[in-house]
């Protein structure tokens, strides 16, 4: 499926983000439009549209850009889901020149282990929810 990923927080459908955060994912459940707005502002945010300009997908960023990022809001929105969609906006993400930098990339998921461990997430310890790239040399 054609499509673009890029930064420009002004293409958001902050409607859409909100409704799918705020009903459908198991994170953020109960999420409201001001929250999600807040979370955006303060984050590198990625969305990816259809050639014609519809959002398909979101996803952020919270970094110092250097020593520690943490990856969150990962999303396809249901009607283009199963397309692999997901693993382009991981992929796009992940290659973005901000995360190249960084040291330690964490995130938390109960259901996408197989995806992010495509891009070298590790489980942490025994938690469920934890994963991480680690590049600091000790």
């Amino acid at each position: 499926m054609e499509h673009y990923i890029n930064t420009n927080k002004k293409e958001l459908n902050v409607i859409a983000i909100h409704d799918y955060i705020s009903n459908s994912s198991y994170w953020g459940r109960g999420r409201s439009l001001d929250e999600v707005q807040i979370t955006i502002d303060n984050s590198l945010c990625f969305g990816l549209y259809s050639e014609d300009g519809t959002q398909m997908g979101f996803g952020r960023v919270v970094s110092d850009y250097l020593i520690f990022a943490y990856l969150m809001d990962v999303i396809i929105f249901e009607k283009f889901q199963g397309k692999g969609l997901g693993k382009s906006l991981v992929k796009h993400i992940m290659n973005h020149e901000v995360l190249k930098k960084v040291s330690t990339i964490g995130l938390k998921t109960k259901d996408a282990h197989g995806l992010y461990e495509d891009y070298g997430f590790k489980k942490i310890e025994n938690s469920p929810l934890w994963m991480s790239i680690d590049k600091m040399k000790l």
